[in-house]
């Protein structure tokens, strides 16, 4: 049974003003991004070190205390909401970039280091990290999330970007996994375990990732369809055709609209696609050439070329300003954000059974989507104080979850399990999710390690 009492006067004498149980620390680490409700830790710990870390764990270990990573809170899911209590470990402050190998083109970072500080110390090598979630997370909660985003196209999400880690396990043993290697067939593949876990099997602190060229060119452009089904046959092409796609990102209409309105823009609200290309070897003029043909075959009803990196940054800045301008629809209003993903091939059809499926239940809810891979988002806009709301936006996102699985896909493409889709694992993974249960029991068998995610709590 937990005695975090016991627990907390350990800390105490061993951590200081690094630890504490203040209310206003709490609260900020009882939640993330996400529409579920705050559940706060009874303490916070603000590791410096991997032995901060492996030393919390211990106490907390011996006192039956649940442990819960945090990095930046910018998760979608409520991984870190503490609904058991317990100690939140803050791995914010372990932020350094611990070595840069710059000819085998990978480098080292604790896992509270950002995309926002590495990749500016990254700058006179000519390598960058590309896998950009949108918020500027901890590469050590983009790792446990299995994070991905806009480039994930090209570059891989977390899990080919990962190769590998340092983990403290529930017990405060420390464990490396994977190495600098680029293969390896030596055992199992411990460090593919980690990515995605949640922190349920263990604490990440330090992590191994593969670097890529910064590419020499780079062609964006904006392309208006009039309807969303030719927009997803222009991506379908595109993507067959083999062309050095970094992004292919979809807007519909109502996502336009709220971006419009935040950024003051003058775009057209219809179904868009963003697209950049790279390539670091020849020009990218012959690839604008034929995707314009391309996009003139699949109907497209206007285009807009980025000649300039301010250009470029200004269609970025519209497709990841979309999260912050879509609460704008319907002021007041709290965003339940969920997301899918499906074969490229089922893409149109999802989107507009799900567009179908909104107007039905007359909810508002714009869409966006990482539509290179399959993967796309509602923000469901809802009154949380008005029961009904949150009842049919509860059965538009299991039916949401239930055609996304028909076509093939998955419950979520990018934004993982924690509390708000545990009840979907079984349908999608069958007797698999008892074979995931028994990993966590052989690692975790007083369930400390963030107890409550990605698992119902009948483990």
């Amino acid at each position: 049974m937990a005695d975090f009492q016991a627990a907390a006067s350990e800390l105490e004498a061993r951590f200081a003003e690094k630890f504490t149980v203040a209310r206003a620390a709490r609260e900020h680490h009882g939640h993330d991004e996400g529409w579920h409700p705050t559940a706060q830790p009874d303490g916070v710990l603000f590791a410096a070190t991997t032995d901060d870390v492996v030393d919390a764990v211990r106490i907390c270990a011996r006192h039956g205390v649940p442990v819960i990573p945090y990095g930046t809170g910018s998760a979608m899911e409520g991984s870190v909401n503490a609904v058991f209590g317990g100690l939140c470990i803050d791995l914010a402050g372990m932020n350094a970039v611990l070595a840069v190998n710059a000819s085998d083109m990978d480098c080292t970072v604790e896992a509270g280091c950002t995309r926002s500080v590495l990749n500016p110390f990254l700058r006179d090598t000519g390598l960058n990290f590309p896998v950009d979630p949108g918020a500027d997370a901890t590469l050590g909660g983009m790792a446990a999330t299995r994070a991905s985003g806009t480039m994930t196209v090209r570059y891989g999400s977390m899990r080919e970007n990962v190769i590998g880690l340092e983990a403290v396990l529930a017990d405060g043993a420390v464990i490396r996994t994977g190495g600098r290697a680029r293969k390896s067939s030596s055992g199992y593949d411990l460090t593919k375990l980690f990515v995605g876990s949640e922190g349920t099997l263990g604490i990440i602190t330090k992590l191994t990732l593969r670097l890529h060229p910064i590419p020499e060119h780079i062609l964006a452009l904006r392309a208006v369809f009039d309807d969303m089904s030719s927009a997803m046959e222009f991506v379908v092409l595109l993507m067959q055709l083999g062309y050095p796609v970094a992004r292919a990102e979809f807007m519909d209409e109502l996502a336009l609209e709220a971006v419009c309105r935040y950024e003051k823009l003058d775009y057209q609200r219809m179904p868009t696609i963003f697209l950049e290309f790279h390539s670091s070897v020849s020009s990218l003029d012959d690839t604008g050439l034929a995707v314009e043909e391309l996009l003139q075959q699949c109907g497209v009803r206007s285009l807009h070329m980025a000649s300039t990196a301010s250009q470029r940054a200004e269609i970025w800045k519209a497709r990841h300003n979309a999260a912050h301008a879509e609460p704008l629809l319907r002021p007041g209003a709290r965003a339940m954000v969920t997301d899918v993903c499906v074969p490229l091939s089922s893409l149109a059809e999802c989107i507009a059974a799900t567009q179908a499926d909104l107007k039905f239940s007359g909810l508002c809810a714009p869409i966006v989507g990482h539509v290179g891979d399959g993967n796309f988002h509602l923000a469901i806009l809802i009154d949380p104080n008005a029961e009904s709301e949150v009842d049919e936006a509860e059965r538009l996102h299991a039916r949401l979850v239930d055609r996304a699985l028909g076509f093939g896909g998955t419950v979520s493409g990018e934004h993982g399990i924690g509390l708000g889709k545990r009840q979907y694992l079984e349908a999608e993974h069958g007797a698999g999710l008892a074979v995931m249960k028994s990993i966590k029991q052989a690692l975790d068998p007083n369930n400390l390690m963030n107890p409550g995610k990605i698992f119902l709590p009948d483990l």
